[in-house]
């Protein structure tokens, strides 16, 4: 395997301007605007990889399905496909952004929804319990219209219009809260003006019908309405997709160090009752910092050196990259077994840096995947122009910054696409 790692330099790979899309922007084509969703997988990557790699009819698979964004491009294309996530909030996104409704009985639902309004009142809803969270991020005018909007949309029968709209309500309870708008970490804005809830629910329901019906439009017109596409509750790490099923995996995983995600969704998972205890609900994630593990050891020679740097800066740190790469082993031996002999795994990951260790997630993964029976196909590098994450470090702490800072780093201003055959 040595020699193997010797002939791959990551760093003195040439960035391939052809999977940069430095000026296009398609992030909010399809139903990809449904939803806000930190680090967002760009449309554009996932409809190369198809093209270029998922050339039958076999299924295309997400295991880190995200917001939906290989499911929704591979309905576009015709292509059968699948996806898992743990989170219920990207669970709940994806399926109503994969599912087109006939945008005349959509109309009339909304319709119907907006009449509802009118009966509205204050003192319904004031003394309404929730978890003792939503009286921490929402304002008590805010709180019981979104109390309101919660009742009427799930007193709908039908399930595909009860979802959508909640998913448009999803979308507006950062704008109607006292979160920070501007940041993806919890906190507290306290001159923030929150949006209206009535008005915000309005105006962002308007955009995903708009949405919705050019999403219909092109794949009644291509045939491909009732191209199978789904997505399920589960962990990466271990699925219950059948061994040897999948002609083309095409997924990024969670950056390590980045985002804290169940953190992220906490508004929607409160209201929805998603979310009972969040400590709980975190330590589910891969490679979070609040798994608690003291494991400083991984499979991976690169991976061991990376933690190995970051015990001498942090333990605490350390602990969470190699809880990440453990995981992502067993990531990566499950996507092993479902996919089919001959079949491409297609992974979009970027490195990062923390007090000065470059922690060499690509790396690492690409040694994990060799490991587990992958041959190397190609490594693709390319340029993070649009991508949605947080990109700046304060190089002496380690914690997200801005460009305003002296001491500040890009973190992420590149990435990898590994592709990978069985």
């Amino acid at each position: 395997m040595k020699e193997i790692f010797e002939k791959v330099d990551f760093d003195h790979i040439e960035v391939d301007e052809r999977w940069c899309f430095k000026n296009v922007r398609s992030t909010e084509q399809w139903t990809h605007g449904y939803h806000r969703y930190p680090a967002k997988f760009l449309p554009n990557i996932v409809k190369k990889l198809i093209e270029e790699y998922a050339i039958d009819d076999s299924m295309i698979a997400d295991i880190f399905a995200g917001c939906g964004t290989t499911l929704v491009e591979a309905k576009i294309h015709g292509k059968p496909s699948i996806g898992v996530d743990i989170n219920p909030v990207a669970k709940l996104i994806t399926q109503v952004k994969i599912r087109p409704l006939l945008p005349m009985d959509l109309h009339i639902a909304y319709e119907n929804l907006l009449n509802v309004f009118d009966t509205f009142n204050d003192a319904d809803f004031r003394y309404n319990e929730t978890h003792e969270r939503i009286d921490y991020w929402f304002r008590p005018q805010e709180k019981v219209k979104i109390a309101f909007l919660y009742k009427v949309i799930s007193d709908i029968d039908e399930t595909d219009f009860r979802d959508f709209f909640l998913v448009c309500l999803s979308n507006i309870l950062k704008n109607s809260s006292r979160w920070l708008q501007s940041s993806t970490k919890p906190q507290i804005d306290s001159n923030k003006i929150p949006s209206e809830p009535f008005e915000a629910f309005k105006l962002h329901c308007k955009k995903m019908i708009k949405q919705n019906a050019s999403y219909y439009k092109e794949l009644h017109s291509k045939g491909f309405l009732n191209t199978s596409c789904q997505i399920k509750l589960q962990d990466a790490r271990n699925t219950s997709l059948p061994s040897d099923t999948i002609g083309t995996i095409i997924t990024s995983p969670p950056y390590v160090t980045s985002y804290e995600y169940a953190d992220i969704h906490q508004l929607t998972g409160y209201w929805f009752d998603y979310i009972e205890n969040l400590s709980l609900f975190r330590k589910e994630f891969i490679g979070t910092f609040y798994s608690n593990s003291q494991v400083t050891e991984t499979t991976s020679s690169i991976g061991q050196e990376i933690i190995d740097d970051l015990v001498v800066k942090e333990k605490r740190k350390a602990c969470e990259v190699a809880n990440y790469f453990n995981d992502m082993y067993n990531v990566g031996k499950e996507m092993f077994r479902i996919l089919k002999p001959g079949g491409h795994a297609c992974i979009v990951i970027g490195n990062t840096m923390f007090k000065g260790v470059k922690i060499k997630s690509a790396e690492v993964f690409f040694e994990m995947l060799i490991d587990v029976g992958f041959s190397e196909e190609k490594i693709i590098k390319r340029s993070i122009p649009y991508k949605l994450i947080p990109a700046i470090r304060d190089k002496t702490t380690g914690k997200f910054t801005t460009l305003d800072n002296k001491n500040s780093k890009l973190v992420y201003p590149e990435e990898y696409i590994l592709i990978l055959k069985k």
